[in-house]
């Protein structure tokens, strides 16, 4: 299950280029998805329109930035859907 959470959203952040992996392929996490958005007031409205949304603690560690999406054992697969959704369609509005 938690490869597949991790699958889901690595395939929505390569998939257009609008996010962008913060860690190199082969050393991803399947518990934290980290990610960038084009830039730093994409990132602002992205953790605001998400929490508005209901997907909560998103923004990524203070010094280092950008998302991270924790994605632990209790997370279910539609939590992870959800997120997912939600990435296709702020990307479809701000890209």
């Amino acid at each position: 299950a938690n490869d597949r959470k991790a699958a889901a959203l690595y395939a929505e952040i390569d998939r257009t280029g609008f996010y962008r992996g913060t860690a190199a392929a082969d050393s991803r996490s399947r518990m934290n998805i980290t990610f960038r958005l084009p830039s730093e007031e994409l990132e602002g409205k992205f953790v605001k329109e998400s929490t508005a949304a209901g997907l909560d603690g998103l923004k990524g560690h203070r010094s280092v930035g950008g998302m991270r999406a924790s994605i632990y054992n209790a997370m279910p697969e539609s939590g992870v859907a959800a997120l997912a959704e939600f990435m296709t369609g702020f990307a479809r509005r701000h890209g």
